[in-house]
């Protein structure tokens, strides 16, 4: 089966719509399956304290204004499910509250992911699994006993489910990746599981693609120098592009396993061997 391969626009658009349509377009033409957001509630997510915070921004002094000035409108959302409709393709978005659970239920999406940092939030697990709509689980931050909670609750819940291995950092250094826990979150909860990469780069994807993940997500940005804290950890259209091609061309380059002699390797091997005796060449 396919990787389904995840374009993360996240907060990379910087509160522009224009930026937006930029970003998805370049996600489509890549040949991405999905583009992805993320959706909060400000006064919910953050505390008062932190929001009268210092902060400079582009859109004012505190805390407040940044993170409001990176929130998306719901005229914009509207927006951006017309647009991917146009464009045939899906988007999804990891919410950080109930709330904004509830606002992106009203565009009927195929589906749902939750965050690193939010795995460890039981009502919002509940609430995401009682949808019954597939759900990417990322596990960066989380301990086992924390992921053997969430696997519980969207199991219990009959919910389609898959794990993302990540390590959230932001950029991930390439010697941090753990690769290896594919595997072993593959053993332990005997489901599929994708890779959701920081890591500045595309090789340690294409060696994540190579070890039969369901699921690749990658940042995606305009430029990697734009104000924003996921910038530096985004791919740039270009290197998305190469990574597509380089995931697609990994895919069919696995096969099957099989032992046999490959059907277009039998002319060769009797041009080769002509010299040996007839019954040595089979």
């Amino acid at each position: 089966m396919s990787i389904f391969i995840i374009a993360e626009i996240g907060i990379n658009h910087n509160g522009s719509l224009d930026i937006v349509k930029q970003l998805i377009d370049v996600a489509k033409d890549s040949g991405a399956d999905a583009v992805k957001f993320q959706k909060r509630t400000v006064d919910l997510v953050y505390t008062k304290e932190i929001l009268d915070s210092a902060r400079e921004s582009p859109w004012g002094t505190t805390q407040r204004h940044q993170k409001e000035g990176l929130e998306l409108t719901s005229d914009d959302y509207k927006q951006i499910d017309q647009y991917c409709r146009e464009k045939k393709i899906e988007w999804l978005a990891s919410s950080w509250d109930m709330e904004s659970q509830t606002f992106l239920r009203q565009f009927n999406l195929n589906y749902n992911k939750i965050a690193s940092a939010m795995i460890v939030y039981e009502p919002l697990l509940h609430m995401v699994a009682a949808e019954k709509k597939h759900t990417f689980i990322s596990t960066g931050m989380s301990k086992p006993e924390q992921i053997d909670r969430a696997v519980r609750i969207f199991t219990e819940a009959n919910c389609s489910f898959e794990l993302m291995h990540c390590i959230s950092t932001y950029p991930m250094t390439d010697e941090d990746a753990n690769l290896n826990r594919i595997h072993t979150l593959r053993a332990r909860y005997g489901c599929k599981v994708g890779y959701s990469g920081h890591e500045v780069g595309l090789a340690v994807s294409y060696a994540a693609a190579a070890m039969g993940i369901s699921s690749l997500e990658r940042h995606i940005t305009l430029d990697r120098a734009m104000y924003g804290s996921d910038q530096s950890a985004s791919v740039e259209p270009a290197g998305f592009r190469q990574l597509v091609g380089a995931v697609r061309k990994i895919e069919k380059a696995m096969g099957d396993g099989s032992l046999e002699m490959h059907p277009k390797e039998v002319s060769v091997a009797a041009k080769l061997r002509s010299h040996l005796p007839l019954e040595s060449q089979y």
